[in-house]
């Protein structure tokens, strides 16, 4: 059973019973794009989603053909009419996207994304930027850039924390679109399934997830991100105070208690 939490003109959000959150980009006349409004949306959706206790997972889809096709071009383009010829602005637009970007990662809740279509420039970004992600064998993932003079800095960032530098490079410098079979090959992507498949594959993962204890989830994904940043011996050290900490919570000894005692864990999620 899904329940609609909120619908606009390019985001669509529902919730399903079991706690898993589906936000759809709709904005499928401009392939959906990372325009202002859609990052604004993406970025409220988010922050709400982390502070609601019934959001356990968030999965993040789209309509149309296209996954994301990256930044709005148009929108883009238009501020070159300032005085500044457009500095201000694109500051602006990609310090936005960043922070979007950024708020995925610091997301308490999972994000998974749904891809079918293409995912390039930002879009790719965005499914890079994503915790998990489930593609089509149909879809296709490419930081075009290098065609139009624009080298995908930006989506740089979010590639090549998911993928080996030959590869990320590789992608980056031609600009030629990745299949899904090789995007799962090279880890910027979990695994492709068939187009008819894609929504059940998602769901499946999705509410495994759920199923587990979001005190838990949400203190792994904070400190996985941290440690990924720090030497060996700090990442050692940061995790070992971490997991004190997870020990001495109710969730981990209720947890532990059921797992010895050999019956489902009831959560309380702290």
């Amino acid at each position: 059973m899904q329940n609609a939490v909120q619908d606009s003109a390019i985001l669509l959000q529902e919730i399903e019973d079991d706690g898993v959150l589906r936000l759809t980009l709709n904005d499928v006349k401009r392939r959906n794009a990372l325009s202002e409004a859609m990052m604004a949306a993406l970025s409220t959706a988010l922050a709400a989603a982390g502070s609601n206790p019934a959001v356990r997972v968030v999965v993040l889809a789209a309509k149309g053909p296209a996954f994301c096709a990256g930044h709005d071009l148009k929108e883009m383009t238009a501020a070159r009419a300032q005085t500044d010829r457009g500095r201000a602005y694109f500051t602006k637009v990609l310090a936005n996207c960043s922070g979007l970007m950024q708020a995925i990662v610091h997301c308490p809740k999972p994000v998974i994304a749904e891809v079918t279509g293409i995912a390039t420039a930002a879009g790719c970004q965005l499914v890079a930027s994503c915790d998990l992600a489930i593609a089509a064998d149909s879809a296709q993932f490419s930081t075009p850039g290098v065609h139009i003079g624009l080298f995908c800095s930006t989506p740089m960032v979010a590639l090549s924390r998911n993928v080996a530098d030959k590869h990320a490079m590789e992608m980056l410098l031609t600009g030629e679109m990745t299949s899904a079979a090789r995007a799962a090959e090279i880890g910027l992507i979990n695994r492709a399934v068939a187009a008819d498949d894609l929504r059940d594959a998602t769901r499946a993962l999705a509410r495994k997830i759920a199923l587990k204890s979001s005190m838990t989830l949400a203190t792994g994904k904070r400190a996985y991100y941290a440690q990924r940043e720090m030497g060996l011996s700090d990442a050692y050290a940061y995790a070992s105070a971490v997991m004190v900490d997870n020990m001495l919570t109710l969730d981990a000894e209720e947890g532990i208690g059921a797992f010895i005692e050999k019956r489902a864990p009831k959560w309380q999620d702290v």
